[in-house]
């Protein structure tokens, strides 16, 4: 069941200060899908890392990126921008954490390095006041796409990523180009229903962390749902960034969800 708390049009997302109970201090985003044969998403993400303020966490729940390679192509893709700016994002003080999606769960430790980010797992816990938020990229959720789980139980595996990253930049190229058109064309048999998550796997992956707030990406279907089986519990949906950003703004008071000019709000 949909819950929709409070909905703003596109001219309310600043809140006024002095109507915010503290200041927002985490902010989560997914699905950019940055590439660039898309510049205007660059320049969204730009201008929304203008918005960021040292002391801030910045969580990117998966698919950042279109697709990714290995953190030595990054010039090969054309990501040598999105690397600068994540430079100099966790230069000013802006802590960034990166959990991976379907499309870029290569990106690696150098990388990270390079960027001053710290890279977390799927199903990653953080603490926000009195209440325990579960955070993941949402792809293993999606139960029902059996070809898909099968894929993605593939190539997360430590052989098949070694083995395919032992390949040249342009050899590994070929293969993701290959896999990415296979992927178009399995979706466009597949119901929406069999590419949106499980709900008996969302409520079984909460029980097993403790929590009654999820938040995630992936399907590409913002919005705030609300169960009450047998607690009240909430999960909370990242939209992509076509054609306007999406993100959730997080602090112990609840948590703004904005997409396609649109505003939620959920108090805890």
């Amino acid at each position: 069941m949909q819950d929709i708390l409070q909905l703003s049009a596109a001219s309310d997302l600043e809140i006024p200060p002095q109507n915010r109970p503290e200041r927002i201090l985490i902010h989560l985003i997914s699905d950019l899908h940055l590439s660039p044969d898309r510049p205007e998403l660059l320049s969204q993400f730009n201008r929304f890392a203008g918005t960021l303020s040292a002391g801030d966490d910045l969580y990117i729940l998966g698919d950042l990126f279109e697709y990714w390679l290995g953190d030595d192509a990054v010039q090969f893709l054309g990501h040598g921008a999105v690397e600068q700016l994540l430079i100099s994002l966790s230069g000013r003080g802006t802590q960034i954490f990166f959990l991976s999606g379907n499309r870029d769960f290569l990106l690696g430790q150098h990388f990270a390095d390079r960027c001053g980010i710290e890279l977390i797992s799927d199903e990653h816990v953080i603490q926000v006041g009195s209440r325990r938020v579960l955070l993941m990229h949402g792809d293993s959720l999606c139960t029902d796409d059996l070809p898909h789980q099968a894929f993605r139980k593939l190539v997360r595996s430590a052989d098949w990523q070694r083995t395919f990253l032992d390949k040249s930049v342009a050899e590994r190229d070929g293969l993701a180009k290959l896999a990415r058109y296979r992927s178009q064309d399995d979706k466009a048999q597949k119901t929406m229903e069999i590419m949106d998550v499980n709900q008996q796997a969302v409520e079984q992956v909460m029980h097993s962390h403790g929590v009654d707030t999820l938040i995630h990406g992936h399907t590409h279907r913002p919005a705030i749902h609300r169960w009450d089986s047998p607690h009240t519990a909430h999960r909370i949906v990242l939209g992509d960034w076509t054609p306007e950003p999406s993100w959730i703004q997080l602090s112990a008071a609840g948590a703004e969800l904005a997409f396609s000019g649109n505003l939620q709000r959920l108090d805890f």
